[in-house]
């Protein structure tokens, strides 16, 4: 059977598909548990799905942003999918690295399209595990509006340096980031004596899992294991709420070096494309 773009009364079917492996699923997964299946906002999904016991899932978010979830399946098998997807805006892909390479050949994405690719490294932690800092001089908060300011710069670096977003866009892309974040509550800053030092927080939220993403630590203040300790104590108060097992993908050997520290094992790869905007599948 080929694939079909799913209705919504396929949404339970999709998330119970997705929850059988979830180190791997956390972004179509967080997005449909959250946002539910349509067109509007960011993050909502649509999906579509290969076979009536549902070997595959191909996920779309409102936003243009590839969620795949294609075990086993090559560009030939993907092949059917160009079609259905035709004229479709796209941002980015993220997925297991084997499935987005074979799926942006099957929908004819370009290299030369891309503002940024990278392969990173995956990492696990059953929460069991987890590593905590013993210093009383470092606390974590959530942030507020008092600190947009300062969570705007630090974004913008991020993206600078991690994402390659063009600088005529960083800054209110930035914008955007914290605004979402200081929304949904889901990151947070540490202190050092009273003094902000890094940002952490999670892309990605389910009840019994969470996935880090957008960790940053400005040039001067770094290895001094800052961004480690702002993982470890927002891992600590998620384990607390309940939460069983992070995830995450180290955007370079430091931050490797820095998530191992407290406890994450190697756990395979994952590729995450940034498409030009105004790139569509053809």
């Amino acid at each position: 059977m080929s694939f079909h773009e799913a209705g919504p009364d396929e949404a339970a079917g999709i998330a119970a598909f997705l929850r059988t492996d979830p180190d791997w699923t956390m972004f179509p997964l967080s997005n449909l548990t959250h946002y539910g299946m349509g067109r509007e906002g960011r993050y909502q999904m649509r999906f579509w799905l290969k076979g009536q016991r549902l070997e595959a899932a191909l996920g779309l978010s409102a936003m243009g942003m590839l969620l795949p979830y294609l075990p086993g399946l090559g560009a030939d098998d993907l092949a059917p999918l160009r079609p259905l997807l035709e004229g479709e805006a796209i941002s980015g892909l993220i997925g297991p690295s084997e499935q987005a390479e074979a799926l942006r050949a099957a929908l004819g994405l370009r290299d030369s399209d891309a503002e940024h690719m990278d392969d990173e490294p995956g990492f696990a932690l059953d929460l069991a595990d987890l590593v905590l800092p013993d210093d009383p001089t470092i606390r974590l908060r959530s942030p507020d509006l008092r600190d947009m300011p300062l969570l705007v710069q630090w974004r913008a670096a991020y993206r600078g340096e991690v994402t390659a977003t063009p600088p005529e866009r960083r800054e209110a892309a930035a914008r955007e980031d914290i605004e979402t974040y200081i929304a949904r509550d889901s990151h947070r800053i540490l202190e050092h004596d009273g003094t902000p030092v890094a940002m952490t927080g999670f892309n990605a939220e389910l009840p019994e899992a969470v996935q880090i993403g957008g960790v940053y630590t400005p040039p001067a203040l770094r290895g001094r294991g800052h961004a480690r300790a702002a993982v470890a104590l927002h891992l600590a108060d998620a384990r607390r709420a309940g939460v069983r097992r992070a995830v995450l993908f180290a955007a370079n050997d430091a931050a490797a070096r820095a998530y191992r520290a407290i406890g994450f094992q190697p756990n395979g790869r994952m590729t995450m494309i940034l498409y030009r905007p105004g790139t569509r599948v053809a």
